[in-house]
């Protein structure tokens, strides 16, 4: 006879005894955040930054990810305490003034009322906007760690088929060359595990690129390869309103960033794009050739280590502010 446990609740204030100082920084771990995405049934979500009390007009939301796929904003409002209609405002302040397209409410307790609250919003709104209720759980058996669970109290309707349907689709549609394309990062995501990479993995997909994070969003590093022009590359991307700003920042310290990469990198501004980016090419490597991978999958680890270790430090101290264009310096010195 097997000798089994019983679940026993745990009271959530034993492990956050504080909701800013403790629950909200422990959520904002990418762990837990991915158990949290995985509840709602968005495993395949990546982000590449989160960022915890964002500015939000006057106030200040708890948790903000960017999704590098969709380019959109994901909400996060947590509480330890059963649900109210000061935070049912907040979230709606928050997603209108951070203009996120999903909203993520997390709390101990839902009222009949809020929930009520976020069905209606679902109701209501574009498609494209969704707002989700998640209970917060612990638990443990007997001496063991105590275990977090989410349940979901509110989504999108139709939302749990509107995924399958997608998943499906994807995999329906999946050529080829995509399908080699997904063996080739799933490939590299696992060299990199089993050479203990600095760089965080990502789910693999069918496309000609990996991004990974770099700590700051609108910035991120890519992996790319190129089957018809026998390629590889690194690539670190700045995207958004402020990509030119940035971009002439780092600019500014070019001598020393190639002294240090010692890499034939290019700098490319792109003007006519909001993307600006600096790009390392590897024209002796061909991605048709599995007998090549290991090789290549070292020279990407390499490069993006690397670049990861130049760059990390210098994002996420820029500050746009701190450029001056050629057109605010000539008004300058007419002012003078």
């Amino acid at each position: 006879m097997v000798n089994m446990g019983r679940l026993e609740p745990v009271n959530l204030r034993e492990a956050w005894m504080n909701e800013a100082r403790d629950f909200t920084p422990w959520l904002a771990q990418e762990l837990n955040l991915k158990l949290l995405m995985d509840t709602i049934g968005l495993e395949d979500f990546e982000f590449d930054s989160i960022e915890r009390k964002i500015g939000a007009g006057a106030y200040r939301a708890d948790i903000v990810c960017r999704d590098t796929v969709s380019d959109s904003l994901i909400l996060i409002e947590n509480q330890l305490e059963p649900t109210d209609h000061l935070h049912l405002g907040q979230i709606l302040t928050y997603a209108a003034g951070l203009k996120a397209v999903t909203v993520v409410w997390v709390a101990a307790k839902f009222t009949d009322d809020h929930r009520a609250a976020l069905d209606w919003l679902n109701d209501v709104t574009d498609e494209n906007i969704n707002f989700f209720g998640l209970e917060i759980e612990l638990w443990r058996i007997a001496d063991s760690p105590i275990a977090p669970k989410f349940n979901i109290v509110s989504q999108p309707n139709d939302w749990t088929r509107a995924i399958a349907a997608s998943r499906q689709a994807v995999d329906s549609e999946i050529t080829p060359v995509k399908q080699m394309q997904l063996e080739y990062w799933t490939g590299f995501a696992g060299y990199l595990k089993q050479h203990n990479s600095t760089i965080r993995t990502r789910k693999p997909r069918p496309q000609h690129w990996m991004n990974f994070s770099i700590g700051r969003s609108r910035f991120r590093l890519s992996a790319f390869m190129n089957t018809q022009a026998k390629r590889l590359g690194i690539q670190l991307a700045m995207t958004g309103p402020l990509a030119k700003p940035h971009f002439f920042l780092l600019q500014e310290d070019k001598d020393a960033i190639n002294a240090e990469l010692q890499e034939p990198v290019q700098w490319r501004e792109l003007p006519a794009k909001a993307q600006s980016d600096i790009t390392l090419r590897n024209e002796q490597f061909d991605p048709n050739r599995r007998d090549q991978w290991e090789d290549q999958f070292e020279w990407l680890r390499a490069k993006l280590e690397k670049f990861h270790r130049v760059f990390a430090h210098r994002v996420k101290a820029l500050d746009a502010g701190d450029y001056v264009s050629e057109d605010d310096e000539v008004l300058a010195d007419d002012e003078v």
